[in-house]
């Protein structure tokens, strides 16, 4: 008796199609304030100011004769794509659904914060300005905040609490941006510059290991005006103050859920049934 498995396959497709998987990003600016400082469009002089660029997605192609797809190397520069924070400023931003603290994601981290820093590119240019060889970093970073900032978050909008600054890095550093990776999974925290030395585009890529980049941060970081631990079940508002020099912001992503182990075991069980359904189609194909 031939076995064709279409309605254990449909279930499969549903259950991967309704995973909590794709991330989550800020839908609303609360309040911003430009500070000193703020970066300005060559040419015409306007400011970085349009608050809509923090919102949604983070930048995965940057339009335009000079554009193309955003990575470590490209990342985004337009004024539509980047709200800047300059000195004394501060941006607070909104999610529609709340970001709950889960030690159970990747590395522990809740949020992300998206930039337009890059990794400055080393090898040399040819004649035709084409790179020669593969391109590759020292790890350094061109387009980074080079002064200090801080992180809050609140549940209700009216009690801020802010992120421990000793384990909290500053906005728009690492990790650059990668257009083609998930915005809702997390760089390994523990990467430094260095750790990006000498690597290539694939390479970092590796390193990344799937994450679209962005800074990360645990809500277990946050602290009273006592500096004390405050337990903080889920959040639904973030801001960022710069206190000195100038940052640049493309996006806020939540990170993504990861799935229950029983889901995992659904999963498992799918991708047998997939494997039955091809060698089930192989055996009719060639049976007489």
């Amino acid at each position: 008796m031939n076995v064709h498995p279409t309605r254990p396959l449909a279930g499969v497709v549903v259950l991967l199609a309704t995973l909590p998987l794709r991330a989550q990003y800020a839908g609303e600016v609360i309040s911003y304030t430009p500070g000193t400082g703020v970066a300005t469009e060559f040419g015409s002089g306007l400011p970085y100011s349009l608050t809509e660029a923090a919102l949604g997605e983070p930048s995965r192609v940057t339009p335009g004769m000079f554009g193309g797809p955003v990575d470590p190397f490209a990342p985004p520069y337009l004024r539509e794509q980047l709200l800047s924070v300059g000195a004394g400023g501060s941006v607070t931003v909104k999610f529609s659904q709340p970001i709950e603290d889960s030690p159970s994601n990747p590395f522990g981290v809740d949020f992300q914060v998206f930039g337009g820093s890059g990794f400055v590119v080393t090898n040399a240019f040819a004649e035709d300005f084409s790179y020669i060889g593969t391109p590759a970093t020292d790890g350094s970073l061109f387009g980074a905040q080079e002064g200090a900032s801080r992180i809050f978050v609140s549940a209700d909008g009216v009690t801020f609490y802010q992120l421990d600054t000793a384990l909290a890095r500053p906005v728009d550093g690492l990790f650059p941006t990668d257009g083609l990776g998930n915005f809702g999974v997390p760089v390994d925290p523990a990467f430094t510059e260095l750790t990006f030395a000498g690597k290539s585009l694939a390479e970092i890529r590796a390193l990344y290991a799937g994450s679209g980049g962005g800074m990360g941060y645990d809500l277990a970081w946050a602290r009273n005006d006592n500096g004390e631990a405050v337990s903080l079940g889920a959040i639904s508002y973030v801001r960022v103050e710069v206190l000195s020099g100038r940052a640049e912001i493309d996006g806020f992503s939540a990170v993504a859920a990861v799935p229950e182990p029983a889901t995992w075991a659904l999963l498992a069980t799918g991708a047998g049934l997939l494997a039955l359904h091809g060698r089930q189609r192989k055996n009719d194909r060639f049976r007489p």
